[in-house]
């Protein structure tokens, strides 16, 4: 039998083993593999001298097929992920160090997001290295595709104002339609595409050479091409005009212009991906407190976030999307590096070999990335998802899982990451409870008299920062415990159940 707990490819099936395959494989059984298999297990007509305990050694040869070896690493390493995510999102302001870089830089939180594409690209390898039926397989990635951008609409489009705000509702003229999920949404749609259609070009064996794993999945490649192409053929050829704002309040609203004028800008204000967005989606419908307000230009608290100044530009006030369509586009590249991890990890069976190939591409891709930023070609930027972000953050994330996988899948060092594991497996559980705060905003919703006067609160402020004396270690030791901790046991316990969150 197939083993349950088998991965299956993006973030949001996260217990099973290549469960897009074991399905399809069902169908196909049932067209071959498993009416011969009934035929043995049944009477049929037999030599009446056959012996009754091989029939039955028979049977249970067929019935309890041998099961596939899980690779540990991917969990831990999409655990990783939100684990990183929930530390940076509920940390960050306490140490802003950690929290996204304001314009140009790589933080800790800036990780994030292309690790979750990257293990998207590793995970559709694994899931879709044997395709049956094409037709099946493209219904189940456009289905999964709308379920993660409906999840992402919901939660991140301004309809949940979890955990602080108990209301909900989104006004349509403001609604926010990118966000998290929306852009995994889209580099897996692309990626596992390519991957799916390409199945019939796919070799079963690698020539030798170090390089030959790169011609043989050329298609892929080619569609990262592309994606690079669009990005870097229209961020420095756009040309970005003078544009304008509304800033609303409650007392009123007032107009701001930008003045721009020109092309091939990597600046907050006249940029080409911002331009792109204002013109796809509208100036309403973007994230309105960028991170680019925590800019020296913009306030005295840099890097952390406080009040503007009054001499601040007027960019400084505008909304902006982090997770916008021309840096989706550009983000599809980290898709594509991951599933080149996965597909070694298929065709390359000896540790070392599939060590050389993680580790030479990822210091390659850091040492790229660190040239154009340093010479000011390209800068490392995640809120344009530029090259150089992509190289960097591509790179560490082949670095961080080949690490993993030594400690894990080699050395045998599993019990320490064990909750890790467990998180991975659940990860769209975390994600939606703890990173996006549904869970804490229910425990709100019980609440004294007053709607601060809730239990989250209470625990944040008597059990952890009155105990330290510092509202700075007492919120990093409450999102480690009451956060990390908590979730990693409740995650551990519905592996025990054998209960997973998949869309």
């Amino acid at each position: 039998m197939h083993d349950p707990k088998k991965l299956e490819e993006g973030f949001g099936d996260l217990a099973n083993e290549q469960q897009l395959v074991k399905e399809q494989d069902h169908t196909r059984n049932f067209d071959g593999d498993e009416k011969e298999d009934s035929r043995i297990g049944t009477n049929q007509p037999m030599e009446q001298n056959q012996d009754e305990q091989s029939r039955q050694q028979q049977t249970t040869a067929v019935t309890s097929k041998p099961k596939n070896k899980r690779i540990a690493t991917l969990d831990a390493f999409r655990g990783l992920t939100v684990v990183l995510m929930i530390l940076v999102d509920d940390a960050g302001l306490a140490y802003p160090r950690i929290d996204h870089s304001p314009w140009n830089g790589c933080t800790l939180a800036d990780f994030v997001m292309p690790f979750f594409l990257f293990i998207v690209g590793v995970a559709i390898a694994l899931a879709l290295k044997r395709i049956p039926k094409v037709d099946a397989a493209v219904r189940k990635i456009i289905l999964r595709t709308l379920k993660l951008f409906f999840w992402g609409l919901v939660l991140q489009g301004g309809y949940s104002h979890a955990p602080s705000n108990l209301s909900y509702g989104v006004d349509m003229k403001f609604i926010r339609w990118c966000g998290i999920l929306q852009r995994i949404a889209l580099v897996y749609m692309i990626v596992a595409l390519i991957e799916t259609f390409t199945t019939k070009l796919r070799p079963t064996t690698i020539s030798p050479g170090f390089f030959s794993i790169f011609p043989a999945y050329k298609w892929q490649w080619l569609g990262g091409f592309i994606s690079f192409l669009i990005y870097m053929v229209t961020i420095f050829t756009l040309y970005v005009p003078d544009w304008s704002f509304v800033e609303h309040h409650s007392d009123g609203s007032k107009r701001y212009t930008v003045k721009c004028g020109m092309r091939g800008h990597f600046g907050p204000a006249c940029n080409a991906v911002g331009y792109v967005d204002r013109q796809v989606w509208g100036v309403n419908h973007l994230y309105s407190q960028p991170v680019w307000s925590r800019l020296k230009a913009c306030t005295y608290s840099s890097p952390a976030t406080g009040p503007l100044r009054e001499d601040a530009p007027t960019w400084c006030r505008a909304p902006f999307e982090p997770e916008g369509l021309l840096s989706s586009i550009s983000a599809i590249l980290s898709g594509t590096i991951g599933i080149h991890y996965g597909h070694i990890l298929i065709h390359f069976k000896g540790h070392t070999e599939r060590l050389k190939h993680w580790v030479s591409m990822g210091l390659g891709l850091i040492i790229l990335a660190i040239i154009l930023h340093l010479t000011d070609a390209i800068p490392i930027n995640k809120q344009l998802y530029s090259f150089s972000y992509v190289c960097f953050t591509a790179g560490a994330a082949g670095i961080v899982f080949s690490g993993f996988y030594i400690l894990i899948d080699i050395w045998g060092l599993r019990k320490p990451f064990l909750f890790l594991e467990w998180i991975g497996m659940n990860a769209m559980l975390v994600f939606v409870m703890a990173a996006q705060g549904i869970f804490a905003a229910f425990i709100n919703g019980w609440y004294y008299e007053d709607p601060d006067n809730n239990l989250v609160n209470w625990i944040l402020q008597h059990v952890f920062i009155d105990v330290w004396k510092s509202e700075r270690v007492g919120t990093l030791l409450y999102v480690i415990f009451a956060e990390i901790v908590f979730w990693a046991v409740v995650s551990g316990i519905l592996h025990k159940l054998r209960i997973y969150w998949k869309l």
